[in-house]
């Protein structure tokens, strides 16, 4: 099916001022809008997918916000509002008193095709969840989901609809879900109340819900599938991996414990006699990572996806991708070891364009030799202070002061603390000194994996003789993993510092 796209543009343009409405019009990539920013005092800005521009040099005045605000339905307690049978949201920004000061007028597009990249696993009947970054189709892809089982496949599809983001706002829903019943939410804290009451009330074979983002409602489509009921939803997080590190979703995909194994068990796999496992059969069969509109990678079988994360094991990912000129979908499946999700680089290099060179003070040369050859990195070590562009040393010896730290302080020579010798954290200096991405999601030391290696590696440094080996920030629920595998070697351990910077600590008996 071609893609059709249905805006209704003339009915966002009708609650904006004149002089911003007029503005618009002018814009020749208009039918791309994406959002109208309103601020008080600020003058009105627009957003487009490349660009954003100031609309008109005259500010905001609170007229203007109050004649917005006649024109559109009344604020929830998520303080967002809609027009009545569009799909158009604002949002809006309160000072302290209550007052609105600020309108996020964010265009709501039907988008009529969207479902062709996966359905095929719409209609297998499992329950399939999306995941992607803000702004990238989720929202638009379930309401065509919707659409299509209730329409095409016939299906009982109700939509649990908090603050009217599917359906669009008013008693009656926008013709883009078709024949889909749609359940409102009052407060978005009621989403799982509403989750079950579509189950026990209506009969649904279907059930779509936007954003699971609480314990409470992750509880209630597990209530929904032991029921039977194909479940499709979005959640916050970008990968398979984000959904394994957060404590309140993981449930979602099985959710996870540390277990120790007898002595023929362990061996029998290879491994350590402390490892993690699934505790349960994932809430969704099949889960699907939106990385652009018309790209998306497959997770077929959620369970065997998530078991061999947990083991180190890479696995095959299928990629799909719309052909633009075909409009035809385009499967390509990635070998274990690659991962087309990421963006790839060339062999990094300094950001000064040379090597840096590095003289090691109390820091295992072997140990940053083989992380910098994991990491491809042009590495150059010196013998000699005079010649070195950075000195390398650990916390420890930092703190005790020698000789060649006040020489280095002295001429001074740029000097890098490490708070241990762990490759995560020589990672990271390379990361700081190279050209390589280092911010969410997408970051080395933050994923599930890396973080639960990185106290493994602890253990085995302090057998080898250290006292105390720190580990890099990580959230509550990674730390209690972090600390499992402590107890489980028979050492112990404690967190240290504050958030966002708190991490733990493993030490000898």
């Amino acid at each position: 099916m071609q893609k059709v796209i249905t805006d209704d543009m003339e009915a966002l343009l009708e609650i904006l001022p004149l002089h911003i409405r007029q503005q618009l019009h002018k814009q020749e990539d208009f039918k791309e809008l994406l959002e109208v920013v309103l601020d008080l005092g600020r003058p009105p800005e627009a957003r487009f997918p490349d660009r954003e521009i100031i609309l008109d040099p005259t500010e905001i005045s609170e007229d203007d916000i109050e004649y917005v605000i006649s024109r559109i339905g009344s604020f929830g307690d998520d303080n967002r509002a809609g027009i009545e049978r569009t799909l158009h949201r604002i949002s809006a920004i309160r000072n302290r008193k209550g007052r609105i000061v600020g309108l996020t007028c964010r265009v709501g597009r039907a988008v009529f095709g969207t479902i062709k990249i996966i359905e095929d696993l719409v209609q297998t009947g499992k329950s399939i969840l999306l995941l992607g970054r803000p702004g990238v189709g989720k929202t638009t892809m379930l309401r065509e989901v919707a659409r299509v089982l209730a329409d095409d496949f016939e299906k009982r599809v109700v939509i649990v609809d908090t603050s009217n983001e599917i359906a669009g706002d008013g008693d009656i829903p926008h013709p883009a879900i078709g024949h889909a019943r749609r359940m409102q939410v009052t407060t978005p804290t009621m989403q799982h109340a509403v989750m079950i009451e579509a189950v026990e009330n209506h009969m649904p074979e279907v059930i779509v819900i936007d954003e699971i983002g609480t314990q409470l409602e992750t509880q209630a489509a597990r209530t929904i599938a032991e029921r039977g009921v194909q479940l499709v939803a979005t959640a916050h997080g970008n990968t398979l991996e984000n959904l394994m590190m957060n404590p309140t979703l993981a449930d979602l995909i099985g959710g996870i414990q540390s277990v120790t194994l007898g002595d023929e068990e362990a061996k029998r796999r290879g491994t350590q006699k402390s490892v993690l496992e699934r505790v349960s059969s994932p809430t969704f069969d099949i889960l699907v990572e939106i990385q652009e509109r018309d790209k998306v990678s497959i997770h077929p079988d959620v369970a065997t996806a998530v078991d061999a994360i947990l083991r180190g094991e890479p696995q095959e990912l299928e990629v799909r991708q719309m052909d633009k000129t075909t409009g035809e979908v385009v499967v390509k499946h990635v070998p274990p070891g690659s991962d087309i999700r990421k963006p790839t680089h060339s062999r990094p290099e300094p950001r000064n364009g040379t090597p840096a060179k590095l003289f090691l003070y109390g820091v295992n040369r072997g140990r940053m030799e083989q992380v910098a050859h994991e990491m491809q990195l042009t590495l150059e070590i010196v013998d000699d202070l005079r010649q070195a562009t950075l000195l390398v040393t650990s916390k420890k010896y930092y703190r005790q002061k020698p000789q060649k730290i006040k020489d280095a302080e002295t001429s001074n020579l740029p000097i890098y603390v490490l708070r241990g010798s762990t490759p995560p954290q020589i990672r990271q200096l390379f990361s700081s000194l190279y050209h390589i991405e280092q911010n969410g999601t997408d970051s080395r030391e933050s994923s599930f994996s890396h973080a639960l290696d990185e106290a493994k590696e602890a253990v085995e440094l302090i057998k080898k003789g250290e006292n105390t080996v720190e580990l890099s920030p990580q959230s509550a629920y990674i730390r209690r993993l972090q600390h499992l595998v402590a107890e489980r070697h028979g050492m112990f351990s404690q967190s240290t510092g504050k958030d966002p910077n708190r991490r733990v600590r493993i030490f000898r008996v």
